[in-house]
């Protein structure tokens, strides 16, 4: 080109619009800029610290999640409050009755160490904010990629944690039903959460084994630190402490004995009153709409198996042979009892009198309570035949409570509490 009078020279670094891509490269004031953040605490062993907490809690914290859904037997008639989960229950399986404190440890396990983790989660959070405010948001494709995976982590987390501990509460304020919401967040979050795991894990390892300098290769130490007002090792042992508190204030719900009493945030932490009835209950026949009259003289048991059908009158039911069972109730929520001595007739005998109850032969169980979740269940042919499972009508000596039952309640080994179903007035055997 001519370099005469009025010719334009190329200017390879100056245009105007280098200019403006030097300009969108330059992060705005605010969080996305490193100096922004101050706090000595930040830096990749603190945050790797946590992440090998989590490593370990949140596997065990999934795998006692999927044992729970498990035991809600969901593939049995009118169970399954999560539809169309396809291949993310492929895994399923018939729950067992033995042992039957079995449901009342891994639920114990899985909300207890749930509430445990708040604090590891919280943390590991604010070590990893500066993180979500680096410049520019998106670099390249699969730097995007990386900020999604990122979006499914955090969120992800948020939202199982969040709910779990809701539901925990009894506070139901979601805008559909606890069950899916809970199942679907679960997979998304622990996939993210592996894919997360499967880039970091060096990083967390050589951090561990005490190269410093990977600090500043992650953007996580801060370029110009505050004067510490506490050591990374002071911080996460005020991480460790808040987790410990926790622990003593949750898992005395399903722990039992004299440790309830410690159970301060549990929302079934004390025993409702002395007596053979005097053990928690999760609902009662007032707060399902059931009125005093259906659980009086004129309540009738119907038993039903094929063509068959037997009506029973309490009275009847007691007349028929007793058996008695030392079992507990654990729910969903976490909190159990200890074993209670419950008496009634078996389900096997039940079925027995009209022609069904075999081994593989399970019952739908229908319940008074005409509205809200669970008033029906369906049982496997294992828990069934199973002999420590029963139509109980007493229990700990005295009749059940309304709160507990009265006037018949099955009470099964092992089983979630909400499939234990109070107020029974039907049972259908073969129909699962």
């Amino acid at each position: 080109m001519p370099s005469g009078r009025g010719a334009t020279r190329f200017d390879p670094k100056g245009g105007p619009g280098t200019r403006l891509r030097e300009r969108l490269r330059e992060p705005p004031p605010g969080p996305a800029r490193p100096e922004f953040w101050r706090s000595p605490v930040r830096g990749v062993r603190f945050t790797s610290a946590l992440g090998a907490v989590l490593l370990v809690g949140v596997p065990v914290l999934f795998v006692t999640g999927l044992l729970s859904y498990a035991a809600y037997n969901p593939d049995l008639r009118g169970n399954d409050t999560t539809p169309d989960r396809g291949w993310l229950g492929f895994y399923l399986f018939a729950w067992p009755t033995d042992p039957h404190w079995l449901y009342r440890l891994t639920q114990g396990v899985h909300v207890t160490l749930g509430i445990v983790l708040v604090p590891v989660l919280l943390a590991k959070l604010w070590s990893v904010v500066p993180r979500l405010f680096v410049w520019p948001p998106l670099r390249s494709a699969a730097h995007a990629l990386e900020r999604l995976s990122l979006l499914f982590l955090v969120g992800g987390a948020l939202f199982v944690f969040a709910t779990g501990i809701l539901n925990v509460q009894l506070e139901y304020i979601f805008p559909g039903s606890f069950y899916p919401l809970h199942f679907y967040g679960s997979w998304v979050f622990i996939a993210a959460f592996v894919v997360h795991i499967a880039t970091r894990v060096p990083v967390m390892v050589r951090a561990l084994r005490g190269r410093r300098h990977v600090g500043d290769e992650e953007g996580l130490a801060a370029p110009a630190p505050a004067a510490p007002t506490i050591s990374r090792r002071g911080a996460l042992g005020l991480v460790g402490a808040g987790s410990l508190l926790l622990f003593v204030t949750t898992a005395g719900q399903s722990i039992g004995g004299s440790l309830r009493g410690t159970a301060l945030f549990a929302p079934r932490g004390q025993d409702p009153g002395p007596g053979p009835n005097g053990f928690q209950v999760n609902k009662t026949p007032a707060a399902v709409g059931i009125r005093p009259e259906e659980l009086g003289d004129g309540w009738r048991l119907v038993v039903r198996a094929g063509g068959r059908e037997r009506v029973f009158t309490r009275a009847q039911l007691l007349a028929l042979p007793q058996d008695e069972a030392a079992l507990p109730i654990a729910c969903v929520e976490g909190w159990s009892t200890g074993d209670q001595l419950w008496s009634g007739v078996r389900l096997a005998r039940l079925g027995a009198l009209v022609g069904g109850a075999g081994r593989d032969e399970g019952v739908f169980v229908e319940s008074v309570q005409s509205r809200g979740a669970f008033r029906s269940a369906a049982l496997r042919g294992n828990q069934v035949g199973d002999q420590r499972s029963l139509l109980a009508l007493r229990v700990n000596g005295a009749d059940l409570s309304p709160d507990h039952g009265y006037p018949a309640r099955v009470i099964v080994p092992a089983a979630p509490g909400v499939h234990n179903t109070k107020w029974v007035t039907r049972l259908t055997f073969g129909a699962v």
